[in-house]
């Protein structure tokens, strides 16, 4: 029942949409008292990997003996998942007491904030109340103008990775929506930056400049063996250039176990790594022993997940854009097997970038709409995807557990994917 009183909370709030712009959730956190003010924050910003990355920062910091908070979104199950304390999700009856209290702090004269904006603040209000030593704070859409971008001095803010999504929302061309992903870097704030485009590099530099942001560009850990990577220190920041860091870290490299998969997660854990060195400098308590235990420990739902369906082995993974679509099928080809990909996306997507980015000869395709959210039809997709030389067979369906089913019958790897929300679909209601 509490589930359903959350979700009674939160829906008259979703006819609002995506509306981006922080004066809204600056007026209703300053009638909460400013929370956001009370905690401490490393914030992650990316089109993909932040929440990986912020997966591996909160286990290391629970590791190291500290009170963490974690906010990310989307949840795929249900709106708990969002806001974590010491890696586990808050409880239904909290965060619905929590939400009434944000509720009663909306002035009725000005502007409604956005549901993102009630459950943003209802995150920074958890986290002052129960006291967290630490929070890592995950952007919701771009940066400059997310509901998280509230903090004026973070401990370290990271940014994972920069492509064209969202650009309905955030500018037509890479170089934009790096700008819209500066925006949360602060004065004289430490960063922690991925491997960007070109063109976004040199707007995160320029801002980086601009600011006088201690900066570190780390490269990718190195897999040792299959499950272990190595961050290495002398690497640490060597993409630098002139923007050194006020100290280099004097501890040693440190080999730990990789749990989630896929070769980005080389880049994603490094980028982790590199944003616990800095909070080393600035005096947190952080053993090379902890950061090895915590990083074994990272967990992070529907993203190259392995489960079963139906006695079957099934991967399931968001695959949302074209980046992360790459990032599947580097993965996949390391399984050497055709495959049989059951998949449905949102209408706002790159589907022809993503189809080709998935797609071989003699995989199989099932088509599925994603269920209680702007759907591409999935007999739209077909026609792109029959562009896709030899594939063995092309099939749509109304509704996901039609399309698995018809993929059980195939020989081929089963993979679900296309968009985090049919994956978290998929999770609620296979339990």
């Amino acid at each position: 029942m509490t589930d359903k009183n959350i979700d009674s909370i939160l829906k008259p709030y979703q006819r609002f949409g995506v509306h981006l712009g922080l004066e809204r959730i600056q007026r209703l956190l300053a009638n909460l008292g400013n929370p956001q003010q009370q905690v401490s924050v490393i914030h992650v910003a990316g089109t993909n990997g932040k929440g990986s990355v912020c997966a591996y920062l909160s286990a290391v910091l629970k590791e190291a003996g500290y009170r963490v908070g974690r906010y990310t979104s989307p949840h795929l199950v249900d709106w708990t998942e969002r806001i974590c304390l010491d890696e586990q999700p808050i409880a239904p009856e909290t965060l619905q007491q929590i939400l009434l209290q944000v509720q009663q702090a909306i002035s009725l004269d000005e502007e409604t904030p956005t549901q993102f904006e009630i459950i943003t603040a209802a995150a920074w209000l958890y986290f002052a109340q129960v006291q967290i030593d630490i929070a890592v704070i995950e952007v919701g859409l771009g940066g400059r103008l997310d509901a998280t971008n509230v903090c004026n001095r973070p401990l370290v803010t990271v940014i994972t990775s920069i492509s064209r999504e969202h650009w309905q929302q955030l500018g037509p061309t890479v170089a934009d929506i790096a700008r819209e992903k500066a925006g949360i870097l602060k004065p004289n704030c430490p960063a922690v930056i991925g491997q960007l485009p070109p063109e976004a590099e040199t707007v995160v530099r320029s801002r980086i400049e601009e600011l006088g942001c201690p900066a570190v560009f780390p490269l990718p850990s190195r897999q040792i063996e299959p499950g272990w990577a190595e961050f290495r220190n002398s690497e640490f920041g060597i993409r630098n250039s002139e923007l050194k860091m006020h100290q280099q870290p004097t501890t040693n490299d440190i080999k730990y176990p990789l749990p989630l998969l896929g070769d980005i997660q080389l880049m994603n854990s490094a980028l982790a790594i590199a944003a616990l060195r800095i909070l080393q400098q600035q005096g947190w308590k952080i053993s090379a022993e902890a950061i090895a235990n915590g990083m074994g420990k990272a967990k992070w739902l529907g993203r190259l997940q392995w489960t079963t369906w139906q006695g079957r082995k099934l991967l399931i993974d968001g695959a949302h854009n074209p980046a992360a679509a790459r990032a599947l099928r580097q993965y996949v080809d390391t399984l050497e097997q055709p495959v049989c990909w059951v998949m449905g996306m949102l209408s706002t997507k790159d589907h022809a970038d993503i189809l080709r980015a998935l797609l071989r000869p003699k995989d199989e395709l099932h088509l599925v709409p994603v269920p209680d959210h702007s759907t591409a039809d999935p007999e739209t997709l077909a026609k792109l995807a029959c562009e896709c030389p030899q594939l063995a067979t092309c099939h749509t369906y109304s509704d996901l557990f039609a399309g698995l089913e018809a993929a059980t019958k195939s020989s081929n790897l089963m993979i679900l994917c296309g968009s985090l929300y049919l994956v978290g679909y998929f999770l609620r209601i296979a339990g």
